[in-house]
């Protein structure tokens, strides 16, 4: 990556996770030219580098179903189209549903999915565990599993973004954070750097947990705020099988897929304050390890090779923010994704390309404008993890 801070550019991406480097490539692809990205630490180390790497558009809002199953096909085309390896294992999605009340809501989302050509499909008890037998039945009433989903690694997709984005001639720049925006009127004029200031008329705020303040610096409200999640890696575990789907117990929000030879496995803790805290934790253990005794029981005989502790991007309603502002002139943002920015990333990239060029995007986003908090009803999305 770059080292060198250009004088000026004409659009600035703000942000180098998998978000800000889609943007990135999807701007130079459509021949955009003085394409700069600008990221403080390095490509991918925020909240991409910590995701647990699930690609799904299994969604209650249509919204988030058609970003998703966007994004599901530039993912199955990745090797082509930016061209790179990004260990894609389409095994599919597993919620587990433990009311009467969930079965009802993914009825619902799952019409929305089937009403826009998804493949997802209710699922019996007995179906669920065929699927993942490590799980345990006990107080389950269904599922819902979506088969053309799954995960893959997410630093592989920063990288082909990256990589395909600077050979068509963007610029992306590391080590550089960007600490004011020198707004005249309604009009960017320049950014200011810890490495110097840039000249430009254009902003993207892809800065995922860290994006408030960078709006605040242009006088743009974004309400983001960051929330701690953690994943811990299992030694391995003998007979696991090679086509495990990715599997949501929804009651506890436990959840697991394969890595390697043993399980990734992660799940919110409700007692978790808002905050910049990125260090390990053994405070959520317990809640792991009693959702792991309901529903995996085999689990708690498995040692553990490692784990992180990453930032999701929240909003109130769990939904992206994503669209220009109205009163800062080119200022736009794709950020508070909550947990979703990751696999809704190839999509958010056309999208935000569409924006810039102000032309009609590939899918309409117009509901989750950050306006949408003082002005309309926020979405709501069920199908949250």
């Amino acid at each position: 990556m770059s080292r060198a801070l250009p004088d000026a550019a004409d659009v600035v991406i703000v942000g180098g996770g998998v978000i800000g480097t889609s943007i990135a490539f999807h701007l130079a692809e459509a021949g955009v030219q003085r394409v700069l990205l600008l990221e403080k630490d390095s490509l991918g180390a925020g909240s991409t580098s910590k995701a647990a790497g699930g690609v799904r558009a299994n969604f209650s809002d249509e919204v988030n179903v058609a970003l998703g199953a966007r994004s599901l096909a530039a993912f199955a085309d990745f090797g082509v189209r930016p061209g790179q390896e990004i260990d894609l294992h389409r095994v599919g999605y597993l919620f587990l549903l433990s009311t009467d009340e969930q079965v009802a809501a993914f009825e619902q989302s799952t019409r929305v999915q089937n009403e826009l050509g998804g493949p997802t499909r209710m699922i019996s008890v007995d179906e669920a565990v065929a699927l993942a037998p490590l799980i345990s039945p006990d107080g389950l009433v269904a599922a819902c599993f979506s088969p053309d989903a799954g995960h893959c690694t997410p630093e592989s997709v920063v990288l082909g973004y990256a990589t395909a984005a600077r050979r068509l001639g963007a610029q992306l720049v590391t080590g550089c954070a960007v600490t004011d925006i020198d707004v005249e009127g309604n009009e960017i004029r320049r950014l200011r750097t810890s490495r110097g200031t840039v000249r430009t008329r254009s902003v993207i705020c892809a800065a995922g947990a860290w994006s408030a303040q960078l709006g605040a610096y242009a006088g743009v409200d974004l309400p983001v705020v960051p929330l701690r999640r953690q994943i811990v890696v299992t030694a391995g575990i003998p007979g696991l099988p090679d086509n495990l789907p990715m599997t949501i117990d929804f009651t506890s929000t436990f959840y697991f897929h394969r890595e390697g030879p043993g399980l990734l496995v992660g799940m919110s803790d409700p007692s978790e304050q808002p905050g910049f805290h990125l260090d390990r934790t053994e405070a959520w253990l317990p809640g792991l390890t009693a959702a792991m005794q309901h529903r995996a029981p085999s689990l708690l005989d498995v040692g553990l090779t490692g784990g992180w502790a990453g930032l999701y991007e929240m909003t109130p309603d769990h939904n992206a923010l994503i669209g220009e502002d109205e009163d800062v002139s080119r200022f736009l943002y794709a950020t508070g994704f909550s947990g979703h920015g990751f696999l809704q990333g190839p999509a958010v990239g056309e999208v935000v390309r569409d924006l810039y060029l102000r032309r009609t995007p590939v899918v309409d986003v117009s509901p989750l404008h950050a306006d949408r908090f003082r002005t309309a009803t926020p979405r709501t999305e069920f199908n949250v993890v």
